[in-house]
């Protein structure tokens, strides 16, 4: 799963995204609001960590923004805050969910995971493809009643590849899905996870399609 967040307390930021990196998301910092606002509507997320106080833009309009575009991710809201007016200002501009500094990071844990289930009520929460299934919840991929095992950035990748199936996805937004946006890691990083992956599906009626010098397209064999 992509998880933004955005905060501007840097050593909070970090924290929060090295332990749900240690989870398998894959995860954007973002520090700035104008930023913030700017990586939502270009690249998105599947859940956002959206602290309320930012420099250029504040949470609320980012918020705000978000819903006005139709952009259904699901929000958390962070604020140093506790009044009750600011709870109330938040839910109202469109979050799902509020909570105040200090935290524990799993109550954090706890509420995100609430929030990607009640996400995956909206959508289909397991996609055929050929002769597998992917289930979006437990992040597995199964071929018949055998679970594949599959390493955690592969399985990054697929997710990656299938919410833009049928579409070619450049070697940079798979990196930024896998490793995270601003990663200091160099586009080539991707391509044997792609490899390996391809080797994986391939006898599955699954296809990584390369478009040389632009990226990759997965598609499904038809019968």
């Amino acid at each position: 799963m992509r998880i933004a967040i955005v905060e501007d307390n840097i050593e909070l930021a970090h924290g929060i995204a090295y332990r749900l990196r240690d989870r398998g998301h894959s995860v954007d910092i973002l520090c700035d609001g104008l930023e913030a606002h700017d990586f939502l509507a270009r690249e998105g997320a599947d859940l956002v960590v959206l602290d309320i106080n930012l420099p250029g833009m504040s949470g609320l309009e980012i918020l705000r923004a978000l819903r006005l575009r139709g952009d259904g991710a699901p929000v958390i809201l962070l604020t140093a805050r506790s009044e009750t007016r600011e709870r109330v200002a938040g839910l109202d501009a469109g979050a799902d969910d509020y909570l105040t500094k200090p935290f524990e990071m799993d109550e954090l844990e706890a509420r995100l995971r609430a929030l990607s289930r009640r996400k995956e009520l909206e959508y289909s929460a397991r996609d055929v493809l050929g002769e597998l299934v992917f289930d979006r919840v437990s992040r597995q991929l199964m071929a018949g009643e055998c679970m594949l095992e599959i390493p955690r950035r592969e399985i990054a990748t697929l997710e990656c590849l299938l919410e833009r199936r049928g579409r070619i996805v450049s070697k940079s937004q798979l990196l930024a899905h896998v490793y995270g946006t601003g990663a200091d890691i160099d586009q080539s990083a991707i391509e044997p996870h792609v490899s390996r992956l391809r080797r994986r599906l391939q006898d599955y009626g699954v296809r990584i399609k390369v478009a040389r010098g632009l990226g990759y397209m997965l598609e499904v064999e038809t019968t």
